[in-house]
């Protein structure tokens, strides 16, 4: 007995060594798929990181537009004729060093989104790069200085995809088209304190196919800018709280009618765009041989739209914002800021269209008040508004939502629904193809770029 026990006893304490070791690994195999430095934990990071970052440039670059919009304005006060010489000169100069220095950073921003979530990792190259980020910033808030007619919300969201982009590959994850997608949906969320209009743009607009995956990564980068815009700015509307409805009897004959009128003025800007940048006429051709002077020629029209009426100048959010609290605006402002966007969008500058197209959506709607003058202002004039905005992008349920958060107008809800619906069926017959869609085909990774006097898709905004 004791000769047997003395043989069994190493082997009974090298089965316990075994078993801890055994125990040993299983742990480290454990903290590395499961601990601090794992995949899983770096892509978290990576996402909380990139919201948190996007959602302070948000907030920082909506700060910095509005101040030089009112510098413009301010010079615009003292020196009433000096855009005819400071607006074309500036447009001339930011089209040139864009031109040069990054020529992906021009127009609006969003369709080189929608193009570089085709392939991300080369999109970092130029699309989504640090260059072209901080051209876009900058040249922005020039254009806004020289009283171009851009929103900050298509820049917004080329920035906050590249800022997303480049906070997974410090970390060593990889940059797939859903990192682009969430990271332009946050941009939309912080711009306008609209977190819904952020996963509906993803929807509608970013993604062609919008996959299951994506969606636990959209939302939470929406949440998560979303979080940081509220915490900083408070909850603000973005337009100011719209308490007024329509009665179903008169909804009922002003949605038809906002929706025709919007779908044929919003795809009748798109229409235009569109054509301005792939017409073979000769004189179109020479145009877009000669971007500088394009410009410049754009920059004059906008100054003199804003010389004679006062009102087309930046984004014109407070005009926009008064026409919906139901404040009688000339109604002229429509066709004005019409002319002033188009002119801006097809000059080759950055900037966006959002805002833009909304204050020309308030001119709509502005107009819609003559026909319906028995009606409550502030409903009939959203009306317009999502009528002309569905019209130029095309995206009724991104318009909707936008509006809906932007004016808490949730009691209009189905009308705007409706209205956005019906412009969006009128729009198909005017431009069959939507916008962003057509720019962003210049983008697209299989195209060559294009060289002066071709149809150019980065021409326009």
């Amino acid at each position: 007995m004791p000769d047997s026990f003395d043989h069994d006893a190493p082997q009974a304490n090298i089965s316990r060594r075994e078993r801890r070791r055994q125990r040993l690994d299983r742990a480290i195999v454990l903290a590395r798929r499961h601990g601090p430095t794992a995949p899983i934990w770096r892509k978290r990071v990576a996402i909380l990181s990139g919201a948190v970052l996007l959602g302070l440039f948000a907030i920082l670059f909506a700060g910095i537009a509005d101040r030089a919009n009112a510098c413009f304005m301010a010079l615009y006060r003292l020196a009433p004729w000096s855009p005819l010489i400071l607006t074309p000169l500036g447009f001339a100069a930011l089209v040139w060093l864009t031109r040069t220095l990054a020529p992906d950073a021009k127009g609006s921003g969003i369709p080189q989104i929608m193009a570089a979530r085709l392939e991300p990792d080369k999109a970092m190259d130029s699309l989504a790069s640090a260059r072209t980020a901080i051209m876009k910033f900058v040249a922005t808030i020039g254009a806004l200085l020289v009283g171009a007619s851009v929103g900050r919300e298509g820049p917004t969201v080329q920035i906050s995809a590249a800022i997303m982009a480049y906070a997974h590959r410090v970390l060593r994850m990889p940059v797939r088209a859903s990192v682009i997608i969430a990271g332009g949906a946050a941009g939309v969320a912080a711009a306008f304190n609209t977190p819904l209009a952020g996963v509906t743009f993803a929807i509608e607009e970013l993604a062609a196919a919008y996959e299951q995956r994506m969606t636990m990564l959209v939302m939470t980068a929406v949440l998560i800018s979303g979080m940081v815009s509220l915490g900083l700015n408070g909850d603000y509307v973005y337009f100011g709280a719209m308490t007024d409805v329509l009665p179903l009897p008169s909804a009922l004959m002003v949605i038809p009618v906002a929706g025709v009128i919007g779908g044929l003025a919003g795809g009748g800007f798109a229409r235009l765009m569109l054509d301005f940048a792939r017409s073979e006429l000769s004189l179109f051709a020479r145009m877009r041989s000669k971007p500088v002077w394009l410009a410049a020629g754009a920059g004059l029209i906008v100054a003199v739209t804003g010389c004679l009426t006062g009102f087309t100048w930046g984004t014109s959010y407070e005009p926009a914002r008064l026409i919906i609290t139901g404040v009688h605006a000339p109604y002229w402002f429509g066709p004005a800021k019409f002319i002033a966007t188009l002119a801006t969008a097809v000059s080759g500058l950055p900037g966006g269209i959002f805002a833009p197209s909304l204050a020309t959506g308030a001119g709509v709607g502005n107009l819609l008040r003559l026909v319906f003058p028995a009606q409550a202002a502030g409903p009939v004039v959203l009306l317009g508004m999502v009528g002309y905005f569905t019209g130029v992008v095309r995206a009724p349920l991104t318009a909707v939502v936008i509006l809906s958060e932007a004016t808490a107008s949730h009691g209009l809800l189905l009308p705007l629904l409706a209205t956005a619906i019906i412009a969006d069926w009128i729009a198909s017959y005017v431009c069959e193809e939507r916008l962003y869609h057509g720019l962003s085909k210049g983008f697209m990774p299989s195209a060559s770029r294009r060289e002066p006097g071709d149809p150019p898709g980065h021409s326009a905004t």
